[in-house]
Parts: C-alpha cells; structure tokens; sequence
C-alpha cells in the first residue's frame, strides 16, 4: 500500500512527539527566557564580569548588549507563556524570536562560546519542534 505524504504528516505517532516537543520546546524557551534575562542582568551590573577574548570585527558595549538580552528575555518568555496555551500567534512568534536569539548568541560567542552554542542548539530544538507540531486532529 502506497502512503501520501499527506498521510505521513497525519500520523498519530508523529504528531504526538511533535506536539509533546512543542510543549517541551515552550518549557525550553522559558528557560532559555530565564538564563539569558540572568545573563543580561549580568552585563548589566557588572561589565568585568565577563571574559574578554580576542579581538574581533565586531566590538559590543557589555551594558547595551545586557539590555538586549533582557529584552529578549521577556519577549521569550511570553511567547513561551503563550505556547503553553496553544497559541497560534506564540507559534509564529517562537520560530521568530528564536531565530533572532540565535543571532545574538552567535554575536555573543567572543565572550561564552559554550554557553552560546548551548542556548543556539535549544533555539533550533525549538524551532524543529513548534514548526512540525500541527494541532489539527488527527483523521
């Protein structure tokens, strides 16, 4: 028996571990929304706390980027608030702002590189997760 690719997406093994990933992928983002909000607040207060490595063709002011990531922080976490209750806007909204937190990470790198490929790899979890979940039910 041949299968559509329609059928393959309708499959109830699959779309139960895509909506269970999204619901892990809204408890990823709230974390993510905690740490880098603590990351921020630590740039913030203090600018000698962070490692300073080599110098690198982009230079960033520690307390501005601490703002950024407070900001992002708080956008994180309402989307992942909203992706809690099934949200089609938080849906839309977590792919976004995950991609742009893989942005700022990546210019995050010069100072916590392991930190930074760590928040990376969650957003792209996330990103997987929220755009394979289809909360239509199954036929």
């Amino acid at each position: 028996m041949a299968t559509s690719d329609s059928s393959l997406h309708r499959h109830p093994v699959r779309r139960g571990v895509a909506g269970g990933t999204t619901f892990a992928a809204a408890l990823l983002l709230l974390t993510a929304a905690i740490v880098t909000l603590l990351q921020g607040i630590s740039a913030v207060v203090g600018d000698e706390l962070f490692v300073v490595g080599f110098v690198y063709t982009y230079q960033l002011d520690l307390t501005t980027w601490g703002w950024i990531h407070i900001i992002l922080a708080v956008l994180l976490g309402a989307i992942a608030l909203g992706l809690f209750s099934g949200a089609v806007w938080a849906r839309a909204s977590a792919v976004i702002i995950a991609a742009v937190s893989i942005v700022a990470n990546f210019l995050w790198l010069p100072y916590y590189p392991l930190w930074s490929i760590l928040i990376i790899t969650l957003d792209l979890i996330v990103i997987w997760a929220v755009a394979t979940w289809d909360p239509r039910p199954a036929l």
